[in-house]
């Protein structure tokens, strides 16, 4: 068996400090660049690439993560870009965290683990916090990431050892949505990725982005 929380604190204190770039992800960017600003909810935060892009651009924001190793690099990141006043970040293991409010964006990027875990529980459970005209962007990989043993763009649609990488129509199909919700984005987009020793490659990412009907 697994434990989560020691995994991910192993996987974020073996980098000297820093796992990923600090940067946005692309597919985030680029579906929330015509949202007005509000309170967002991003799951499985990691250093906090998008939580800090977020605040940056007006955004009040809740980070959570399982790694507190991870979170204090953001939250580090945050106070030397000025924007901790705009995040909070929040230790939890998502299996058993409860969204208490409502939210105008709930965010996941890339929410997966080489292990079996919960996820369209936790992605059903982060629907029902987006508020009335709010919007739910889940972002993932569409192939076996980098770091997971296999070559980027052969297709491979399972992380090493991990569960299967759905598509977006599986998303959709696993978060059971009612009337009120209406797809604005259903895709799989390429994006240039950088392997270690300086590669670059095409990878593919799944994007699902929807909105929820204003009353």
């Amino acid at each position: 068996m697994t434990d989560p929380a020691e995994f991910w604190e192993d996987r974020y204190r073996s980098d000297h400090g820093r796992v990923w770039s600090g940067r946005v992800n692309p597919a985030v960017a680029r579906e929330v660049a015509d949202l007005a600003p509000g309170r967002a909810l991003e799951l499985g935060s990691g250093e906090g690439g998008d939580a800090l892009w977020l605040a940056e651009r007006g955004w009040t924001v809740t980070a959570v993560d399982i790694s507190q190793t991870a979170l204090a690099v953001g939250a580090a990141e945050a106070a030397a870009r000025g924007v901790s006043d705009r995040i909070r970040w929040v230790q939890a293991d998502l299996v058993a965290w409860h969204p208490d409010v409502e939210y105008d964006l709930v965010t996941s990027a890339f929410l997966h683990a080489p292990f079996e875990f919960p996820r369209a529980e936790i992605l059903r459970r982060a629907a029902s916090a987006v508020a009335p005209g709010g919007t739910l962007l889940v972002v993932g990989h569409g192939e076996a990431p980098m770091d997971a043993g296999q070559e980027p763009g052969s297709g491979h649609r399972h992380a090493a050892g991990g569960p299967a990488l759905p598509t977006p129509d599986e998303v959709l199909a696993s978060l059971d949505l009612d009337s009120a919700w209406r797809v604005e984005t259903n895709a799989e987009v390429e994006r240039s990725a950088t392997l270690p020793d300086g590669t670059v490659r095409e990878v593919i990412d799944t994007v699902l982005r929807m909105r929820r009907a204003a009353p």
